[in-house]
């Protein structure tokens, strides 16, 4: 099977569903109590022979060093994180067209928002007073 049609299936098949937006894009959205707060906006696209997933963790903040994010990167698996020029922490990962099943977007995916959360949890307000 073609990627885009695992890719299909695969958002068709998500219990609140995802979306294609474009010829080889798609999004997914997880609502604000799954995501940490507020929604988590995951997009996937498919071009050059890569299937790229990438999310919006974080969003400028002077309480943020981007560096720790980028640190971060020595111990994750198949993810990275980045930093744009005005602070935005991002989330993504890419895999080959060629080897992209159920599964191993089902990983990847849920390796993204695992990403992203952690990223959210890392930032938030500490409750213990």
């Amino acid at each position: 099977m073609a990627a885009a049609d695992v890719v299909d299936a695969y958002m068709e098949a998500l219990p609140r569903g995802g979306r294609r937006v474009g010829q080889g894009e798609w999004g997914v959205t997880l609502d604000e109590e799954a995501a940490g707060g507020w929604p988590l906006d995951v997009g996937l696209r498919l071009a050059d022979g890569l299937l790229r997933i990438q999310a919006f963790a974080l969003g400028a903040d002077e309480r943020i060093n981007p560096w720790n994010f980028l640190h971060w990167n020595r111990a994750t698996r198949m993810i990275r994180f980045s930093c744009t020029r005005s602070g935005d922490i991002w989330v993504h990962a890419d895999m080959p067209a060629n080897a992209v099943d159920e599964r191993a977007l089902d990983r990847l995916l849920g390796l993204v928002v695992e990403g992203a959360l952690a990223a959210r949890s890392a930032m938030a307000p500490d409750e213990r007073g």
